[in-house]
């Protein structure tokens, strides 16, 4: 008789934040979508090469068939994404996902009003390094209006492939962020070292979010997923106290 394996310690298994991009389609056509991608990743490959992305179909007039949407996930493999789901959205999304045999992502919760015309918008929420990372609890939705809590604050540098979450209340980092390491918050973010890597605030979507770095060389800035991607710092603030902060949909940096 053949004893048992044990295989209570074969692997563990948790949730955590997860750090994927998304891809937003306004219409559905392959091969436009594979062009932009294609742009994005040219003008930041360390920011979208090989990046997770969710497919969000929300702004589609009607959900595409199967074979529509497997083309625009061919699309972006082609252009140099690597697509790992979709949206949270309808059952019917539900359905299509498991059609195509891909998870729904909770995290971007689809906001279902169709508009026509216009072209795919690449929306980074957080790309992270396989290096250290950090487990977390998922976020499933926005905070409660109110519910912000006391800043949280990180008292040393942030490493290459690090990411510090500070969920539902500001961040504060008294230390240098390197290339590579992302630091992200519900509310506001104050930096006051260099910035050399990501931030990211208003992750849940607070447009009123605003970052304050005091060395400023970054490679990418975001509110509520607003952002502006840096292969080379302007020479007006490379190095400069500054602000960030959203006016409609356009992200501003200002000199402190």
């Amino acid at each position: 008789m053949n004893a048992k394996m044990d295989t209570s310690d074969a692997c563990d298994l948790r949730f955590g934040q997860v750090g994927i991009a998304c891809v937003r389609v306004r219409r559905v056509d392959a091969a436009s979508l594979c062009d932009e991608l294609e742009r994005r990743v040219r003008a930041a490959p360390q920011m979208f090469s090989r990046a997770a992305v969710v497919l969000d179909l929300s702004h589609l007039l009607n959900l595409p068939d199967d074979g529509a949407v497997d083309a625009l996930l061919e699309a972006v493999r082609s252009a140099g994404m690597l697509p790992v789901g979709l949206a949270y959205g309808t059952s019917e999304t539900e359905a299509l996902a498991k059609r195509m045999g891909l998870p729904l992502i909770a995290k971007f919760r689809a906001a279902y009003e169709p508009i026509s015309g216009g072209q795919a918008a690449v929306e980074p929420a957080a790309r992270t390094e396989p290096a250290a990372p950090v487990q977390r609890e998922p976020i499933l939705s926005a905070p409660a209006p109110g519910s912000m809590q006391g800043a949280q604050h990180h008292a040393s540098s942030v490493r290459s492939g690090q990411q510090i979450y500070a969920r539902d209340r500001d961040l504060i980092v008294t230390g240098a962020i390197a290339n590579g390491a992302e630091v992200i918050a519900d509310g506001n973010i104050h930096i006051y070292g260099g910035l050399r890597g990501r931030a990211m605030a208003g992750a849940q979507g607070d447009e009123k979010a605003r970052i304050f770095v005091s060395d400023f060389r970054a490679e990418l800035v975001a509110i509520a997923g607003h952002y502006r991607v840096f292969e080379q710092i302007p020479d007006d603030l490379e190095g400069q106290s500054v602000q960030c902060w959203l006016e409609g949909e356009k992200l501003l940096i200002a000199k402190l």
